[in-house]
């Protein structure tokens, strides 16, 4: 083809008109978009505060259909953000979705501590306010036991309550948890390390963890992205009035950070992230030890494939030491937020959850009537102050497919990164102790010894249960990994 230099310069004027003119089309669209962003809503699900403590206020959301599961869900909200990223907009709203599935929901909202509240701890937290509430829900509910769903921080939170408080707790749903952090819990527990941070050292010098600290910190985890693209993106649709506002929602919510009780946030990084306890069996709430064995309910672990915050490795072992013979896990390909936000994880994700608390919260037909198994059953009581359904989808395309806690993450609209919105669900079941007694049995038959601990016995040459009783307590700890504590559990089986 011949070299045509006026055809390039025609072809280098009509592009540069074009971006001209969309330029023009987007400034004078600006006003419009402003006032958009500026008035979005967030958090519209009606709902009555039911319990304060503190700054606490626990929340409990009208029903939206005619009959609800007699088991209410208490969902625990990380202490970091607002939780009304469960409630961004009507048609990706995690609340709704349970609600419009027939479930009784409430959600404890944290609110933001004062300076004196820098001397909150963990325990605070768990033993006293999350318990409260608990007992709050279990006494208008009329149910002895309630489900849980802990999202982030608070689903670590919720997993240590269900251990220290197992007789009231009928299920456990954990969202994105922060469980194991053994080389596994990515730029977060690198950065948390020992080696590199002292989370006191925030506490001397502020009282509480600040929220612009805590913000700059996980938008540096992709500052490209952050800083960059993700204005890029909107510049590009700007003409988009749903795009527009959905990313108002999203930027809404990154902004509205709340500091973390000082204490509390000390504890948790050294705890949890540089000591492992939790998964290592090695915990202490308030004086008490957390034995995670004691998580006998059935647990639901819901993933993000593409979770830069927590990864699915920092999840995934805690269902090997638990104690439940029921473990389900949900992982999806979107990202920390994206579970909560993107159009795939409603349209998969949360109908398989509800579904699942639905099936956790059937009675038992074994169990004899009477007062000391009121609360275990999931029929549906009337309610005439019903709703209609949630609203249908109202975009498709959408900025907070993929948006991270404080970014914007790696799911399909608009991040280049094309995805099916498929789910792996897998579910574990551990055989009962008379098996794994006989000697004869795979390690994986105790209880306590998921596929993890199994594969490193194994390649010690520790097959069988008796195999297993052969070797001392140290030994297998060393082997394995595990805490001494948790070792002796497994031997006291087999004894």
């Amino acid at each position: 083809m011949a070299y045509d230099p006026l055809a390039l310069a025609l072809d280098a004027q009509a592009e540069t008109a074009e971006q001209v003119t969309g330029a023009v089309e987007r400034a004078a669209d600006a006003p419009d978009r402003a006032a958009e962003m500026d008035g979005v809503e967030v958090g519209t699900t009606p709902a009555e505060e039911v319990y304060t403590e503190n700054k606490l206020e626990l929340l409990h959301y009208d029903s939206r259909t005619d009959e609800q599961n007699n088991v209410p869900i208490l969902v625990v909200y990380a202490l970091i953000n607002r939780p009304y990223i469960l409630d961004l907009q009507p048609d990706r709203s995690v609340i709704r979705r349970l609600l419009d599935a027939g479930h009784d929901v409430y959600l404890i909202d944290w609110n933001e501590p004062s300076r004196l509240d820098q001397h909150l701890g963990l325990s605070d937290y768990i033993d006293r306010y999350i318990d409260n509430c608990a007992d709050e829900v279990r006494e208008r509910s009329g149910q002895a036991q309630i489900n849980l769903l802990g999202y982030c921080m608070g689903g670590t939170m919720s997993a240590v309550y269900a251990a220290l408080y197992p007789e009231k707790v009928n299920a456990l749903g954990l969202m994105a948890a922060g469980l194991c952090f053994d080389d596994t819990g990515g730029v977060l527990e690198r950065w948390g390390s020992e080696e590199h941070y002292d989370p006191r050292d925030v506490v001397d010098t502020f009282g509480n963890a600040p929220s612009d600290l805590l913000d700059s910190g996980f938008a540096m985890m992709d500052p490209v992205e952050n800083y960059l693209s993700k204005y890029a993106r909107l510049y590009d649709k700007f003409d988009d009035e749903g795009f527009v506002e959905n990313f108002a929602r999203m930027e809404r919510w990154i902004d509205d950070g709340i500091d973390v009780a000082g204490e509390a946030y000390a504890e948790f990084l050294e705890k949890f992230y540089q000591e492992n306890a939790l998964y290592n069996d090695d915990l202490e709430i308030g004086g008490r030890e957390v034995e995670v064995d004691k998580i006998d309910m059935p647990v639901l672990q819901v993933l993000g494939e593409y979770d830069h915050l927590i990864p699915p490795a920092a999840s995934r072992p805690f269902n090997d030491v638990v104690g439940s013979d029921d473990v389900t896990s949900i992982e999806h390909s979107t990202g920390h937020i994206g579970l909560s936000v993107s159009s795939s994880s409603h349209e998969t994700v949360w109908p398989e959850v509800a579904d699942w608390y639905h099936r956790v919260s059937e009675p038992d037909e074994s169990d004899d009537a009477g007062p000391e198994n009121e609360g275990t059953g999931g029929e549906t009581v009337d309610d005439d102050g019903a709703e209609g359904n949630a609203a249908g989808d109202t975009s498709t395309d959408d900025p907070s497919d993929g948006v991270e806690a404080g970014n914007a993450g790696v799911e399909n609209d608009g991040t280049g990164v094309e995805n099916d919105g498929t789910t792996a669900v897998e579910s574990e079941t551990k055989a009962d102790d008379d098996t794994a007694a006989t000697g004869t049995a795979a390690v994986q038959t105790v209880t306590g010894i998921g596929p993890t601990y199994a594969e490193r016995l194994r390649e010690a040459g520790v097959e069988t249960t008796a195999d297993l009783v052969e070797r001392d307590i140290s030994e297998l700890a060393a082997l394995t990994g595990a805490g001494d504590s948790r070792v002796e559990g497994w031997l006291a089986e087999l004894n």
